[in-house]
């Protein structure tokens, strides 16, 4: 799936104006690093980041980040990117935006598998650490957290030509669901959004899709990240509160994400399906 269209598009500049009129304090030097599906990201300075939405759509995320990191991070054992400052709309741009911290490191997916593969312990604490019980007035998201059979008519159409992935995502849909209460997601646990550095988990981003709901969807890392021996620490350190039903609906969702992202405009996005496809149908 190519990326979405931007609907706004911003330039250093126009990143510089809205600091200069909302925190000028933490004005300086500025260098555009990540066009996402749904944000632009501008380095600034040292140890800042300006994380703003490019389309309508993604708007309201940037919000639930803003609202609830600042309750969620502190019981987690790893960094993330709580807002050291928010920005809001003006004539000129639309939505509300953040500041956030620069996590020093390197995207697991950039990291050979060997290496991600030893990181699968903690990003099983992380994991763990998450997902507790949100509360009533948590977000809900419609595309993460939510029963398979909601997203079958999406999946489905995904999937022709590949009995595997098909028998998979079948198995995900005939596992129990979640009957639990539902407990914080992060909705896009990826390599790309888990930072390591010296060999540690130093990081996990992006947390524009947290909602309230069933955690398999954040499993499908074990497939979209790591090899037989980092799944198997994966789900060993997780421990028997995720059960199997749980685990057939996290390789539905693995497949979901893989197919997802197989045709995607960036070179590392393909290649992160290519690999989630080959560790599900290697099983």
């Amino acid at each position: 799936m190519p990326q979405p269209p931007a609907e706004v598009t911003l330039t250093a500049a126009d990143v510089d104006r809205l600091l200069a009129s909302q925190h000028p304090a933490l004005r300086g030097e500025l260098r555009a690093v990540a066009s996402g599906w749904d944000n632009e990201v501008f380095r600034l300075g040292d140890d800042l980041a300006v994380r703003l939405p490019r389309r309508e759509a993604a708007a309201h995320l940037v919000e639930n980040e803003q609202r609830w990191l600042p309750i969620l991070a502190p019981a987690l054992p790893v960094r993330v990117p709580v807002p050291v400052a928010v920005g809001v709309p003006d004539d000129d741009y639309p939505w509300r935006w953040s500041i956030v911290p620069w996590f020093d490191g390197v995207r697991v997916a950039d990291l050979p598998l060997a290496e991600r593969d030893a990181l699968a312990g903690e990003v099983a604490a992380a994991l763990r650490a998450l997902h507790v019980v949100a509360p009533p007035d948590a977000p809900r998201n419609p595309v993460r957290g939510v029963p398979l059979r909601e997203r079958d008519g999406v999946v489905r159409g995904r999937l022709a030509g590949s009995p595997g992935l098909v028998a998979l995502w079948d198995a995900g849909l005939a596992a129990p669901e979640w009957s639990r209460p539902d407990v914080w997601v992060h909705g896009d646990v990826h390599p790309g959004n888990l930072i390591a550095r010296g060999g540690r988990l130093e990081a996990v981003i992006d947390f524009g899709d947290m909602c309230a709901g069933d955690p398999a969807c954040d499993l499908a890392v074990a497939w979209t990240a790591f090899g037989p021996a980092g799944r198997a620490r994966l789900r060993a350190d997780l421990g028997d509160g995720y059960d199997d039903a749980m685990w057939a609906r996290a390789r539905a969702w693995a497949v979901a994400f893989a197919t997802l992202l197989r045709d995607a405009d960036d070179a590392w996005l393909r290649a992160l399906s290519a690999h989630a496809i080959a560790q599900l149908l290697g099983e």
